[in-house]
């Protein structure tokens, strides 16, 4: 659940603003000084999310921590699942066509994420709208919205933008529902902008474009002027995504990733990544986001466990969090006994009694992602069972490598995995 506490630089007052981009939030805003004046008066603000899977994930999380900032203000969100818009799929920064989820997938998907950014706001004390764009892109009649809203655009000016165009010259081409994509994007900031009198669009900055139109389809229909803010995406100092694990995605949703493993991600973020990840994605006061960043050496580790327990509490509830930091420290003590919030698979003694192949475990454990993944983490060395390297893919456990009813598995230095006896 998002708890975003209020924060504060020291005892000058400062605008939100400019605490916002004190902060970092701010890549890119349609108009500096326009929205500077107008957050000093509560707005109603939105952002969206395409349901392409069950759950979010870490590419989200600086828009929604943007969000509850905004709120704990006391300005008021609109949080949009793409049940519309999650039918044609997002071409932004794709390099091919997007596969097309069926209607129903789609429609599971957005309950879902409905159902998750409810929960995340939770404990907001904020006027929090949660809205599904196909309630009104389903309803729309084609030729009018051809001739009262595709007029608007340029063809030439959408296939000008990087993702568009990029596509083109790599032969790979675009098809018109591609194309579309943005004007039903920016006809949902036109339609929350009348019906729920929002001025400002919030997203990532691969959503720059996209929200340009809606603030301009505003301005040429309503003759009023809306704002977009887009923010920097979660990247290491290199520039590559943050929120890839060997599993694949870094989810919101409990039960697609751990708490456990949640929390070990981003107490293992590279130490250049600290500092700025604080300050996104924690309501710590920035006195305190830099003193944690400067700590010397080995003393980074608890910068680093800060801002997971941080991350993990406004995620999955202080409770999880608490119980993911005494496991992780338990580990990193090499203290196996204790640990409870490691994540864990459960076997039947029939299996044990028939024997557990380490290749099938590092498999169905999530510890490596295909067999020929799971043999390579053998072969060179990354692969413990009890604190015991295994080396050869061919190892298979019984009931006598079991401790207390427990196999504890590890890939590398830092990942685990419970395999427990019974149900």
């Amino acid at each position: 659940m998002i708890d975003a506490r209020p924060f504060s630089n020291g005892p000058v007052e400062t605008s939100l603003y400019q605490t916002l981009a004190d902060r970092g939030f701010i890549h890119s805003v349609s108009n500096a000084a326009g929205l500077r004046a107008a957050l000093e008066r509560p707005c109603v603000f939105y952002v969206g999310f395409d349901p392409t899977a069950p759950s979010l994930h870490t590419g989200h999380l600086i828009p929604l921590a943007l969000a509850a900032h905004l709120a704990q203000a006391g300005h008021h969100p609109v949080l949009l699942a793409g049940g519309g818009t999650g039918l044609i799929g997002d071409p932004t920064d794709r390099a091919e066509t997007r596969n097309l989820l069926s209607a129903e997938l789609v429609a599971a998907n957005t309950r879902a994420v409905r159902q998750q950014v409810d929960r995340l706001f939770e404990n907001e004390q904020a006027d929090v709208a949660i809205v599904d764009n196909a309630e009104w892109l389903t309803e729309l009649r084609y030729l009018e919205f051809l001739r009262d809203i595709g007029r608007y655009f340029s063809v030439n000016e959408i296939l000008a933008t990087e993702t568009y165009r990029a596509r083109l010259e790599s032969g790979q081409g675009l098809n018109f529902v591609e194309i579309n994509y943005r004007l039903l994007q920016a006809y949902d900031f036109l339609h929350l902008f009348r019906e729920h009198g929002c001025l400002l669009q919030i997203g990532g900055s691969d959503q720059w474009a996209n929200i340009l139109a809606g603030v301009d389809l505003i301005r040429r229909i309503e003759g009023e002027e809306a704002f977009g803010l887009v923010t920097p995406l979660l990247t290491t100092s290199t520039g590559q995504k943050m929120g890839k694990t060997a599993g694949g995605a870094l989810w919101l949703d409990q039960s697609l990733t751990s708490s456990y493993d949640f929390f070990q991600y981003w107490i293992n973020i590279e130490d250049a990544s600290v500092e700025r990840t604080l300050a996104l994605l924690t309501p710590l006061p920035m006195d305190e986001v830099r003193a944690l960043a400067a700590l010397p050496g080995a003393k980074i580790r608890t910068a680093k466990e800060r801002l997971a327990y941080e991350v993990t509490a406004r995620v999955h509830g202080r409770e999880a969090a608490a119980a993911a930091r005494d496991s992780a420290r338990a580990l990193f003590r090499r203290d196996s006994g204790s640990t409870a919030a490691a994540p864990q698979t459960r076997v039947t003694e029939d299996q044990v009694a028939a024997g557990l192949g380490i290749v099938d475990l590092l498999l169905t454990t999530g510890l490596a992602v295909s067999r020929s993944a799971a043999r390579r983490l053998i072969k060179q060395g990354g692969a413990y069972a009890n604190d015991q390297r295994v080396d050869s893919p061919e190892t298979v456990f019984h009931a006598d490598e079991f401790r207390d009813g427990e196999l504890l598995l590890r890939s590398g230095k830092k990942r685990y995995h419970r395999i427990l006896i019974g149900s």
